[in-house]
C-alpha cells in the first residue's frame, strides 16, 4: 500500500473515533457483550456524575458478578437502552433519581405479585404505595446479587471458609483489642440462617477474595457487622432507624445496641417466642430497670410462674422502632399501651381483674384533659405546662405494684407523692377521694352509688317540673288574653 493509502486509512480511523459517543468503549463486544462493557466499567474510577454535584460509582466487579444469580444475563438484559451501537448519555438531577430509575428494571422479572410472597417485600411495597422511594439495591447489590437460598456452590464456599474459621483465630484492632473469629459450624446449622452461604452476609468475601479490613476497635467492627442485616431485613432496619437506639448511635454513642447485640452474629436467635430471653437481652444494658421489673407484679409472674400473659419490655417499648420514653408524646400515649391488656376482657377475666380501668381513667378529670390535649391539631397546644397523670405516674413504670394486699401502702404513698406534684396542699387522705378504677356500686362506695342514682332520678324530674311550670304560665297567659 502506498503512502496515499496509509494516509486515507488513518483519516478513516480518526473519523470513526470521533463519531463514537463520549464515554463509550469502542471495542466490539465478544461473546455475551460483557467484555465490551467492562472495558470501561471494569475500572474502579468509573463514576456517573449528577446535576447536584454528587456521583455514584459505575464500577462492576467481574468476579462478584460471575458468582451472582444474574451471571447468566447479558448487560443489555437489564440496561436495555444500551448496546454496542448506542450508549446514551442520560442526565439525572441527583443520585436518588438515578437509583429509582435503575431499580424499576428489577420489576420486569420480579413483579409485585411475586414479591408479596415474602413479608419483607410486602412491607416495602406498602411503603412504596404510600409514596416512599423503595430501592431494590438497598438490600440487594446491583451486580453481585446473592441467591436467597444456599445451593451447592454456597455449601462449597462455606466449607472453604470453615477451613480457617473453624480454628481458633483472633482479629486484631488498632486500639490493641482482639476478637475471636472462630465459627462453630453447629451454631450456624441450628440458626435461622442455616440455608445461607458465608458471602450472603459477608459480602465481598469469597474463597478467591479475602479483603483485609481495618477497624479501630472491636465495637466499631460489631457496629459495621450489623449493617449486613439491612440487605435482607430492610423493613426491620427502617424501623430501627426511627428509634432511640439509632438516634443515640448517630451522635456517637457506640455502646448503643444493634442487630448483632440482640440477635447474635452466627448464633442468630429468634426472640419471637422466648419472652424471658427478650428481658434478659434488655438487662445487659438496662440493669437497674431489669431489677425493678423483676420485683414488680409483672416481673414476678414472669420469673416465678413463667406467665406468658404479662407484658415484657417489647410489649410496651416495641422491639425495633423504640421511642424515647422521655418524650411527652410517649408519656401521653401510655394509657393506650396499658389498654392493650387491661381492656381485654378474656385476659383480665383469667385473673379476676376489671376491664374498667382504662374507661374509668378516660372518663375522669385527668383522662378527659389528656384526650382534649391529644386532639389539638397544633402541636403547640398538645402539651400542658405540667404532665397530666397517666397510669405509670400512679402505679409505677417498671416497678408496678399490686393495687391490693401487701403492696397497698406503698402504692398509696407513691400516689400521694404524685398528687402533691400538682396539688401542693394534698394530705394523706387526698387520694382516698378518688374511686380508683372501680365504678361505684352497693358494695364499692355505696354512698356515691346511691347519690348518683338519686341525682340521676332527681335531675330529670326537676327539668320536667320546670317545663311543666313554663307550660302552665304560657297557658294562663293565653287564656287571660
Amino acid at each position: 500500500m502506498g503512502n496515499t493509502g496509509w494516509m486515507t486509512a488513518a483519516v478513516l480511523v480518526f473519523l470513526l473515533t470521533v463519531a463514537v459517543p463520549s464515554g463509550y468503549c469502542q471495542e466490539k463486544a465478544t461473546g455475551d457483550g460483557k467484555a465490551s462493557c467492562l472495558k470501561c466499567h471494569g475500572g474502579k474510577s468509573a463514576a456517573k456524575k449528577f446535576a447536584d454535584g454528587d456521583s455514584v460509582s459505575t464500577y462492576v466487579d467481574p468476579k462478584a458478578f460471575d458468582q451472582s444469580v444474574h451471571r447468566s444475563l447479558r448487560c443489555t438484559d437489564c440496561h436495555r437502552e444500551f448496546s454496542d451501537q448506542n450508549h446514551p448519555d442520560r442526565s439525572f438531577r441527583n443520585k436518588l433519581q438515578f437509583r429509582v430509575r435503575e431499580s424499576r428494571v428489577c420489576r420486569d422479572c420480579h413483579p409485585d405479585k411475586a414479591l408479596k410472597a415474602r413479608a419483607v417485600h410486602e412491607a416495602l411495597l406498602k411503603k412504596e404505595k404510600a409514596g416512599e422511594a423503595v430501592l431494590c439495591t438497598n438490600c440487594h447489590d446491583a451486580h453481585a446479587i446473592a441467591p436467597v437460598a444456599a445451593g451447592p456452590s454456597s455449601t462449597a464456599e462455606t466449607a472453604a471458609c470453615l477451613g480457617c474459621h473453624a480454628k481458633e483465630k483472633e482479629m486484631q484492632f488498632a486500639n490493641g483489642e482482639a476478637l475471636s473469629i472462630r465459627v462453630n459450624p453447629g451454631e450456624i446449622m441450628n440458626s435461622p440462617h442455616k440455608s445461607l452461604g458465608c458471602s450472603d452476609c459477608h459480602f465481598g468475601f469469597s474463597p478467591q477474595e479475602h479483603p483485609r479490613k481495618r477497624f479501630r476497635s472491636a465495637r466499631e467492627y460489631r457496629i459495621s457487622s450489623a449493617e449486613m442485616c439491612r440487605r435482607c431485613h430492610y423493613d426491620k432496619y427502617s424501623k430501627v432507624s426511627e428509634g432511640i437506639h439509632h438516634a443515640m448511635l448517630s451522635v456517637g454513642r457506640l455502646d448503643t445496641p444493634n442487630c448483632v447485640d440482640c440477635h447474635g452474629g452466627h448464633t442468630v436467635v429468634s426472640l419471637g417466642k422466648n419472652r424471658l430471653g427478650v428481658v434478659k437481652k434488655c438487662q445487659s444494658c438496662h440493669g437497674k430497670v431489669y431489677e425493678a421489673y423483676a420485683q414488680s407484679v409483672h416481673g414476678r409472674a414472669l420469673f416465678n410462674e413463667d406467665n406468658r400473659d404479662v407484658p415484657i419490655c417489647i410489649d410496651c417499648h416495641s422491639s425495633h422502632n423504640i421511642a424515647d420514653p422521655a418524650q411527652a408524646e410517649f408519656h401521653n400515649y401510655i394509657p393506650d399501651t396499658c389498654s392493650t391488656c387491661h381492656s381485654n376482657a378474656a385476659l383480665m377475666g383469667k385473673y379476676g381483674l376489671t376491664t374498667d380501668v382504662v374507661k374509668t381513667y378516660l372518663s375522669d378529670f385527668h383522662g378527659v384533659t389528656l384526650s382534649l390535649y391529644r386532639k389539638q391539631p397544633d402541636k403547640r397546644y398538645r402539651q400542658p405546662n405540667q404532665a397530666i397523670a397517666v397510669c405509670t405516674d400512679c402505679h409505677g413504670t417498671h416497678d408496678i405494684a399490686r393495687a391490693s394486699g401487701a403492696d397497698t401502702q406503698a402504692l398509696k404513698s407513691r400516689l400521694l407523692k404524685r398528687c402533691q406534684s400538682c396539688h401542693a396542699g394534698a394530705t394523706e387522705n387526698f387520694p382516698d377521694a378518688w374511686l380508683s378504677h372501680y365504678r361505684p356500686s352497693l358494695t364499692v362506695a355505696p354512698l356515691v352509688f346511691v347519690s348518683e342514682k338519686f341525682y340521676a332520678l332527681l335531675l330529670p324530674l326537676v327539668i320536667l317540673g320546670l317545663l311543666f311550670q313554663i307550660g302552665l304560665d304560657l297557658w294562663r297567659y293565653l287564656v287571660k288574653r
